[in-house]
């Protein structure tokens, strides 16, 4: 099996990355390196511990068990299709991806099942994907179709050409109507699961704005520069702002879940050139949560 590492887990560990792109457990990764059973760009990976960079090549014997990605049939709408590429909306709750723990019932099962010829596009578990989204936040991502769109895409998120903006309910207000967040993030060495600031970690980039005040908490319209995982609620977090309904990282009160929402993506077409702007208005939850602040 053939994976390439997606923009997401540069800096990652190696073991991280196989049991999140291979569908295995991370012991399962760590014994296959362990083992000699990894190659990353040609070379052999030595150690677990080992960093691999966004783009590099893992090759590797799925251990057995391991199951191939098959079509499920699986809800979310269809904002902008054609022949080479398709923009989707997530629904909150669906995974992006199959990965150590999450098998069933992904984006990437329902991509497959309505488009079957993207198997074979990208990385084996997540045909056609070049980005992702958190399980509990909701809206667009960017679907290849063809090789050559996901070879322009992945290019064009690694030139930082596309552009993607979220929707945030905070609690508390900012000190000023706009503003960036620059903070390395790194993984929590206590709590694997979480984020954190961290001056070893990896550069991110998080601009704001403030949408609206409503008394105690703020709507923020969100733009990433980068894409690190979680990078939107740990860096809002960091500086007095966690969002609402985020048990992790904010305050589990004013939405039934974190409420971040993917609402808008622009970005040439990988092929033709032509500018696509997608659109995704808040799903009835978070529209409700939202009319409760105001």
């Amino acid at each position: 099996m053939k994976v390439e590492v997606p923009p997401e887990y540069d800096g990652e560990r190696t073991d991280l990355v196989l049991a999140r792109v291979g569908g295995m457990s991370r012991d399962a990764a760590r014994s296959l390196i362990v083992a000699g059973g990894v190659v990353c760009n040609g070379s052999a990976v030595t150690t677990p511990r080992a960093a691999v960079a966004a783009g590099a090549v893992l090759e590797f014997e799925p251990p057995s068990g391991a199951v191939p990605l098959e079509p499920e049939d699986v809800a979310f709408d269809v904002v902008y299709e054609d022949a080479h590429v398709a923009v989707v909306s997530k629904p909150a709750g669906v995974v992006t991806h199959p990965g150590a723990g999450e098998t069933g019932a992904t984006l990437a099962a329902g991509i497959l099942h309505r488009w079957p010829s993207v198997r074979g596009v990208g990385s084996e578990q997540r045909w056609g994907i070049v980005h992702r989204l958190d399980r509990d936040t909701s809206g667009l991502l960017a679907v290849a179709l063809t090789p050559e769109a996901e070879r322009g895409l992945r290019a064009a998120i690694k030139a930082r050409r596309v552009s993607r903006e979220y929707l945030a309910l905070v609690h508390g207000t900012p000190a000023t109507p706009t503003g960036t967040i620059d903070a390395p993030i790194a993984r929590d060495p206590t709590r694997p699961t979480r984020m954190r600031i961290d001056p070893s970690g990896r550069g991110a980039v998080t601009h704001f704005r403030v949408e609206e005040t409503l008394g105690a908490m703020t709507l923020l319209r969100v733009t990433l520069e980068t894409g690190r995982t979680h990078q939107i609620r740990v860096h809002l977090a960091a500086i007095g702002l966690p969002i609402a309904g985020d048990r992790v990282y904010g305050k589990a009160v004013g939405s039934p879940r974190v409420f971040l929402h993917a609402a808008r993506l622009v970005f040439e077409h990988p092929v033709t050139g032509a500018p696509i702007e997608a659109t995704s208005a808040l799903p009835p939850d978070l529209a409700a949560a939202l009319a409760a602040a105001r």
